[in-house]
C-alpha cells in the first residue's frame, strides 16, 4: 500500500512564516493575534513533522537554519498564492493599492524598469512608488513594503537581507569603454557620491591598491546624478553593478570600466507600518522583490 505523507498544517506554516519574517516570536505572534506559547508550539510541530530544525534558538537571537532559509521562501510563495487566490475568487473589501518606498536610486535605476513585469503578472495590485534619498529621513508614515540599502542593523523595523551588492567602476562610453586595471582609475575624475566616500578605498582594497584620496571633481548626493555626469565625460563614478547594466540596458551612454568588487551593503526588506489588510499583495510583491534581486 502506497504511504502517502501528511502535508503540513496550514496554521503551522502560517507561523513559520511569519517568524521568518519577523526574525521574533514575539512579533510574529502579535501579528497573527495569537500567544508567543502558541506560536512556538506551531512551529515546533512543524519541525516535528519535518523531522528538520528550521530555526536555531538563542537567547534574545532568532534566526534561520540553511534548510530554514530556503522553506521560508517557499512556503511564503505559496501562502501568497493561496491568499491571491482567495481574493480573486471570494472578492475582498480591502483596497489592493500597494505603498512601496524604495531608495530613489534603486527606484530609478532599477525598480522602476521592472515594475511593468509585476503589473502583468498581477493586474488586480496597483503600486503607489514613493522614495527617499536617505534612509534615515523616511520617516514612519504607513507604507506596506520597504526597501533600504545598507548594512543593516536598524532598530525602528525587522529588516532581511534580500541581495549581495558588487560595484562597478563606469564613465563615458568616449572616456573609456575598455577596461582599466583598478590602479589607472584615480587618474581620471572622481565623481563621488555623498553618504558612499568609503567606496573608494573598499573598492581598490579588494584589488591590494591602495587609495590615494583625492579631491572629487564633482560630488553628488544620488547616484542618478553620478551616472548622468559620467554619461556626459565628467569622470569616473563607483555604482553598483545591477545599477550600471540596467543603465547600459536602458540607453545610458556609459560603460563599465573595471572589473567588479563587492561592497557591505546590501538591499533589505523592512517590515511595513500599515495594517494586514493587503496582506496577499504584499506577500507576492515581496516574493517577486526577493526574486529580481537574487
Amino acid at each position: 500500500m502506497l504511504k502517502v505523507s501528511k502535508s503540513p498544517n496550514l496554521i503551522w506554516l502560517r507561523s513559520f512564516e511569519c517568524a521568518a519574517r519577523h526574525m521574533s516570536f514575539t512579533a510574529a505572534a502579535v501579528e497573527l493575534g495569537i500567544t508567543q506559547t502558541a506560536l512556538s508550539l506551531h512551529v515546533r510541530s512543524l519541525e516535528a513533522q519535518l523531522g528538520c530544525p528550521l530555526f536555531f534558538r538563542a537567547a534574545r537571537n532568532l534566526s534561520l537554519t540553511e534548510v530554514g532559509q530556503a522553506y521560508a521562501f517557499s512556503v511564503r510563495r505559496a501562502l501568497g498564492d493561496i491568499d491571491l487566490s482567495t481574493a480573486s475568487l471570494f472578492g475582498t473589501s480591502q483596497s489592493q493599492e500597494l505603498i512601496v518606498r524604495v531608495p530613489i536610486s534603486t527606484a530609478t535605476l532599477f525598480l522602476a524598469h521592472r515594475l511593468p513585469e509585476f503589473s502583468r503578472l498581477y493586474p488586480e495590485f496597483s503600486i503607489r512608488l514613493v522614495s527617499n534619498i536617505w534612509a534615515e529621513s523616511a520617516g514612519r508614515e504607513n507604507v506596506d513594503v520597504e526597501l533600504r540599502l545598507g548594512k543593516g542593523g536598524w532598530s525602528d523595523a525587522p529588516f532581511r537581507k534580500i541581495s549581495d551588492e558588487r560595484v562597478v567602476p563606469i564613465a563615458a562610453i568616449a572616456l573609456g569603454a575598455d577596461k582599466v586595471p583598478a590602479s589607472e582609475l584615480l587618474n581620471m575624475p572622481q565623481i563621488q557620491i555623498l553618504g558612499f566616500q568609503d567606496m573608494w578605498p573598499e573598492y581598490l582594497s579588494a584589488f591590494d591598491e591602495q587609495y590615494t584620496a583625492a579631491s572629487p571633481s564633482v560630488a553628488v548626493d544620488t547616484t542618478i546624478a553620478a551616472v548622468d555626469i559620467a554619461a556626459a565625460g565628467g569622470g569616473c563614478a563607483l555604482i553598483l553593478e545591477r545599477f550600471a547594466k540596467t543603465a547600459i540596458a536602458t540607453g545610458r551612454t556609459i560603460a563599465i570600466v573595471g572589473d567588479a568588487a563587492p561592497i557591505e551593503q546590501s538591499h533589505y526588506l523592512v517590515g511595513g507600518q500599515k495594517s494586514q489588510s493587503n496582506d496577499a499583495a504584499k506577500k507576492m510583491f515581496e516574493v517577486w522583490i526577493e526574486q529580481i534581486f537574487a
